[in-house]
């Protein structure tokens, strides 16, 4: 036998000093972090769950209302409102163009006109200057209209009817 002991002695002998403690708290540490880790996998499971849950409720309730303005909106309403809304609006921009050019028309006039009240509060009351004395006209005896004389009246009657 190439042994000089007996075998059994041996054998005692090694599992008397085979130290197995430090594997076994190894062993329940590795076990200990499986556990773990299965539960924090568990954890983001449920999570990631409830978010595609929730996810999915949100997509149907996005999709039926997509499917509500699919369905009610009709294309042909659509362009004949537009095509409404344009001549709406070309029309109100011809209103507003046309009023603007109305409006540079009557400043004229009211330009002119105030001129002309100017004018003739300058020439007074009795058609002539206002500087001038004891009521002789500046006119002379023609008044610019063709005719001598009564060239008072005449003239106020036009500044009359040019008003």
């Amino acid at each position: 036998m190439l042994l000089e002991e007996d075998p059994s002695t041996l054998i005692a002998h090694t599992t008397q000093n085979f130290n197995i403690t430090p594997d076994r708290h190894a062993v329940s540490r590795v076990a200990e972090s499986l556990s773990t880790l299965q539960q924090a996998r568990d954890l983001r499971l449920r999570e990631s769950e409830t978010n595609l849950k929730k996810l999915a409720r949100t997509l149907n309730t996005l999709q039926s209302q997509h499917q509500e303005v699919t369905s009610s909106h009709s294309s042909a309403e659509h362009a004949s409102l537009i095509s409404r809304l344009d001549t709406q609006k070309f029309r109100v921009a011809k209103n507003v163009s046309d009023l603007e050019m109305e409006t540079e028309r009557l400043q004229t006039q009211l330009a002119e006109l105030q001129a002309r009240l100017q004018e003739l509060e300058l020439q007074g009351v009795d058609g002539g200057d206002a500087s001038a004395a004891g009521g002789a006209t500046s006119t002379g005896e023609n008044n610019g209209n063709g005719s001598a004389g009564n060239g008072g009246q005449v003239r106020s009657v036009e500044d009359e009817v040019l008003l």
